[in-house]
């Protein structure tokens, strides 16, 4: 049973025979016969009581009326969506839990008000599975942590995400490694971003962390912080919105654990009106951003 076939079909039931039918679809009577007389034979049904020329709708042939205008409207609404240049439906995103938190209700809400056909389902993870997630299909695009190397993404600038060493209360100073006293590294699972840059950075100094304890949320970094159970990176912007910030200490440092670039990620091969959408908010959110701050409003 093919899309053209039910087309026919519809045809004949609403113009009640072949010739009038045959008019509307710009065919010789003989294809439009043709057509009916194969479908039928397809699905084991005779879908029209013949009265002379008169053709009327049996039992079964009104209960595939039903589905074929349903199908034929599914149709030209994929057809349509192919070139439709205004972002709707569902756009699967991924996002690393600070982004979700901090960064991206306010996005999100101004994506709501621009584009009220759009409505966003969201994922949170590790870059690394995110990633895998884009490039399966699952996920349009990811706000995921830099480095971003397979050839088979595109990448934009998300935003510029500042990081800060956060550790016991009354801590001296952070210049190195080597700085760190006794106590763990507090961190996310192995794939998180920030950690890897923790480690790194330990072993670029050749200082080996007593022990690595996993946490399942910021909110569970900052209390064993606060409680002396070691140190972490993790932005800024999730201890500005900390109320316990002042029974920590703060290191900011230079290099790689200065700031990250967050992107979003989505496939080449699969551009979306949707994903370009949420590309334009982030390309004026950064634009504004670095307005304000030539401005001196930073």
């Amino acid at each position: 049973m093919e899309l053209s076939d039910l087309r026919v079909f519809r045809a004949v039931a609403g113009a009640g025979g072949i010739t009038r039918a045959a008019a509307v679809l710009h065919r010789v009577p003989s294809n439009v016969t043709t057509r009916i007389q194969k479908l039928e034979a397809d699905l084991g049904v005779a879908l029209f009581i013949r009265e002379g020329k008169r053709m009327q709708l049996s039992a079964q042939g009104r209960v595939l009326l039903e589905y074929a205008v349903r199908l034929l409207s599914l149709a030209d609404e994929a057809r349509g969506a192919m070139h439709d240049t205004v972002p709707h439906g569902v756009l699967a995103l991924g996002a690393m839990e600070s982004t979700a938190a901090i960064r991206l209700p306010a996005l999100l809400a101004r994506l709501h008000e621009r584009y009220p056909k759009l409505t966003v389902s969201l994922r949170t993870g590790a870059p690394q599975p995110l990633t895998a997630r884009v490039l399966a299909g699952e996920l349009d695009a990811a706000l995921v942590a830099e480095p971003v190397s397979d050839a088979r993404l595109d990448s934009v600038l998300a935003c510029v995400e500042d990081l800060v060493i956060i550790g016991p209360p009354g801590h001296g100073p952070i210049r190195s490694a080597r700085d760190l006293r006794s106590g763990a590294l507090l961190a996310f699972e192995p794939d998180c971003p920030h950690r890897q840059r923790l480690e790194a950075w330990c072993a670029d100094a050749g200082v080996a962390p007593a022990k690595i304890v996993e946490l399942g949320s910021y909110h569970a970094i900052l209390g064993c912080c606060v409680a002396g159970m070691g140190f972490a990176l993790i932005p800024v912007a999730v201890l500005d919105t900390y109320s316990e910030r002042a029974k920590l200490s703060e290191h900011r440092l230079g290099g790689k654990l200065r700031s990250v670039n967050m992107m979003l990620i989505s496939r080449k091969d699969a551009a979306q009106p949707k994903v370009l959408a949420l590309a334009g908010l982030l390309a004026e959110q950064n634009a504004s951003q670095e307005t304000n701050k030539r401005a001196g409003h930073y």
